[in-house]
């Protein structure tokens, strides 16, 4: 068989190819691919190992003045916002012209809050703080609750600096404007027709400031935000059918709502006034979230991410185990083919 062996060198240098190169390539795993072509997808997997591997290493007690630290700049932010907020309630706001035909919408009764001003930090922050240490009991994870805290306050006060602005700017007045400004009934108003108040100051000048309202504003902020991190921790979004998971999830935005509504029945704003406030800490509530957190549906996009990567290492793996095989096939006929084109006296050298 030496001429034989000799065919077969030529063909392995004119085509490269391992013959045993098919097995070696069933064997696929996750390292067939490079990284750079997914580097997101091993990038989270390695980081969610990570995080399974260290979770209870990180307590208030050991990490929990380096991360208060790392965080300084945006503590000191959280610090100005709150010296704003105070100085868009002390200012004026922009008194609106109010005519005697316009009156006929604003003659709804002067009502008291339904919610008061003092219960809305209360929910709308301190119940989401509890609920950010529950897990953090469980979990022992301070950069969860440092991040929690952090993302729900600025919800709250980015949200309530956007609304005072707003009321300030706006100056919209009340469905009861005219009894804050005229408690006795008796309207008055001036040679242009604008209303001439003779009632309290300080309720006056609250009756400008309907639009938007800043009760719904505050609880759409603060409970939207509870209700993000919820979705994300209880991983809501798997696609398992676990319709209690989504019960808690709508549960502080269904709060929110009926704080919503209240403003409404106790004629202190209206519609329009309720829908923008909601729309409002909505909105802010999910930037605020995703500064800090990954969406809730990530662990969900990830998933489907890595399904997709096994289905194309397993079709490629497939693939060039047949070309291998085309490959394989190919060489041998090429090399019977060659024996076939020697002589007889040279096939009979090779078995001497």
């Amino acid at each position: 068989m030496f001429l034989l062996n000799d065919h077969e060198v030529l063909i392995q240098k004119m085509f490269p190819l391992k013959l045993n190169k098919g097995l070696e390539t069933s064997e696929v795993t996750n390292d067939s691919f490079p990284e750079l072509q997914f580097p997101l997808i091993k990038f989270k997997n390695h980081q969610k190992g990570m995080k399974e591997a260290e979770l209870g290493a990180h307590t208030v007690r050991s990490h929990g003045v380096t991360v208060v630290r790392t965080h300084m700049h945006d503590w000191l932010i959280l610090i100005l916002l709150g010296v704003i907020l105070v100085i868009l309630n002390i200012i004026h706001p922009f008194y609106r012209f109010v005519g005697k035909d316009m009156m006929s919408d604003l003659k709804y009764p002067l009502k008291s809050n339904t919610v008061p001003v003092w219960l809305v930090p209360i929910y709308a922050a301190l119940l989401p703080v509890a609920v950010f240490l529950l897990f953090y009991v469980r979990r022992r994870d301070v950069y969860d609750l440092h991040h929690a805290i952090l993302g729900i306050l600025f919800s709250i006060f980015i949200t309530g600096v956007l609304t005072d602005a707003i009321k300030d700017a706006v100056g919209r007045p009340r469905p009861d404007f005219f009894w804050r400004c005229f408690p006795d009934g008796k309207d008055a108003y001036d040679q242009w027709g604008n209303v001439v108040c003779h009632g309290d100051k300080s309720v006056i000048r609250e009756g400008h400031k309907s639009f938007p309202s800043g009760h719904t504003a505050w609880s759409f902020a603060g409970l939207g935000f509870l209700s993000l991190y919820l979705s994300g921790k209880l991983k809501v979004f798997d696609r398992k059918g676990h319709v209690a998971k989504l019960c808690l999830v709508l549960l502080p935005l269904l709060v929110a709502s009926l704080v919503g509504i209240s403003r409404v029945d106790d004629y202190w704003h209206h519609w329009q006034d309720v829908f923008a406030g909601g729309l409002l800490g909505l909105v802010v509530a999910t930037f605020c979230y995703l500064q800090f957190f990954p969406p809730p549906y990530h662990l969900m996009i990830l998933e489907e991410l890595n399904s997709n990567v096994n289905n194309v290492q397993t079709s490629e793996a497939m693939v060039e185990i047949q070309q291998n095989e085309r490959n394989n096939n190919a060489v041998v006929g090429i090399s019977l083919s060659g024996c076939r084109s020697l002589p007889v006296e040279d096939l009979e050298f090779g078995r001497r």
